[in-house]
């Protein structure tokens, strides 16, 4: 028989959304879609923390009766506070460094680009150092704007994405604790955080008449083959950083002079094939000296059995004194379809592997369009790295 002012079974299964005590600091918790988790009451550090302790039925009555007693028997008087006893697992509430480690690890897998997952979490440690070793319950707006008001006007770019990964961390914080009520990075603090203009971030580009002598000062450099190799086949193909530098030998099917990315390595997430012209089939025969037996095409000779870094193509650029980034030559490329020849849009899209148009128009371009891609590249490669006439 239930006690009076405490929960039955019965009464848990028909209680209606809202929350429901059961005594001793334990709740019921039941949401408008008919979930129900129990939340604990406990006094820790000066205030009252709401503790989560799991899901209905998953963690029965007198299971969530038993962690209530266990969690304020833990509670101990230091200095004349209450505090939880550092060993208990369910109070201990992680510091803002310990959720973004935890939220990096979760979405780390999905980030095809090494690059940014390795940013991602650098920025937090850069730039909201202030926050690291605070507990996810703590951090307050106030927090929050300390943090970003010293590089919303100077790098308003950095600022946005170090707010949304801030507001991505307390929401993961949210999810698990749920006595926290408000994100302190979310829309409250608009109003103390000036509007910026929009920035149109363009990587810069080498104009298409000047990528022929960027490509014969390169092959002049002093750099590594590999490097130097890997840029001539980037500009060639139009590919993306990303897809040249990890291009395997297993991917290239010389009986059809074509090049099959698998889609795990596209940006897109789906297979591309691109048409290899003469000039990139050149390229692939000097990188056959390169073999070091791990199947890359240009594997990096500062770390046998791993592809080239980002940085490497970027500092080839830069030791070459040209202009630009290397994703720049997609752009040269693209404005060279459109100024010097009349290629179909579709097709100098579907060359960049993007998507074409809407879901209507993609619905009528069932092809890949490859014949017409192919003759694109020749005269693309005949442009930038025209062969010698054979006398």
């Amino acid at each position: 028989m239930a006690q009076p002012g405490r929960l039955s079974p019965a009464e848990i299964g028909r209680a209606l959304p809202g929350k429901h005590a059961d005594g001793g600091g334990l709740t019921l918790v039941v949401k408008p879609s008919g979930s129900r988790s129990w939340v604990a009451r406990v006094t820790a550090d000066g205030k009252r923390r709401d503790i989560g302790l799991g899901a209905y039925p998953a963690v029965s009555l007198d299971e969530a009766r038993r962690r209530t007693a266990e969690l304020r028997a833990r509670a101990q008087l230091v200095n004349g506070r209450a505090v939880p006893d550092p060993g208990s697992q369910v109070v201990a509430v992680p510091t803002f460094a310990q959720a973004a480690a935890s939220v990096h690890a979760l979405n780390a897998p999905r980030w095809r680009n090494e690059r940014h997952s390795r940013e991602w979490l650098d920025s937090l440690h850069r730039h909201a150092e202030s926050l690291l070793e605070l507990p996810v319950d703590h951090i307050t707006r106030a927090h929050v704007l300390e943090v970003l008001h010293p590089i919303w006007h100077d790098k308003p770019e950095t600022a946005r994405r170090v707010r949304q990964r801030i507001r991505t961390v307390l929401s993961y914080a949210m999810a698990l604790h749920e006595h926290i009520g408000s994100n302190a990075a979310g829309d409250g603090i608009d109003a103390a955080l000036p509007p910026m203009p929009r920035i149109r971030n363009h990587q810069r580009a080498l104009h298409y008449r000047d990528v022929r002598q960027a490509l014969r000062q390169v092959a002049a450099s002093n750099s590594s083959e590999a490097a130097r190799l890997c840029l001539r086949f980037l500009v060639l193909t139009a590919v993306r950083s990303a897809e040249a530098r990890g291009a395997r030998w297993s991917e290239i099917e010389e009986a059809d002079a074509a090049w099959r990315i698998p889609g795990e390595r596209m940006k897109s997430g789906t297979e591309h094939r691109v048409p290899l012209s003469q000039q990139a089939l050149e390229v692939l025969d000097a990188a056959r000296e390169l073999n070091d037996d791990s199947g890359l095409v240009f594997p990096s000779p500062l770390k046998p059995g791993h592809p080239l870094s980002w940085q490497t193509l970027l500092k080839l650029l830069r030791t070459n004194e040209l202009d630009c980034t290397v994703h720049g030559f997609r752009s040269s490329f693209k404005t060279w379809t459109i100024e010097a020849t009349t290629t179909p849009w579709a097709v100098g899209e579907a060359a960049l592997a993007h998507v074409v148009g809407n879901s209507t128009e993609a619905a009528y371009v069932r092809g890949d369009l490859f014949e017409q891609r192919r003759k694109l590249m020749a005269a693309w490669a005949n442009f930038v790295a025209p062969r010698p006439r054979s006398s």
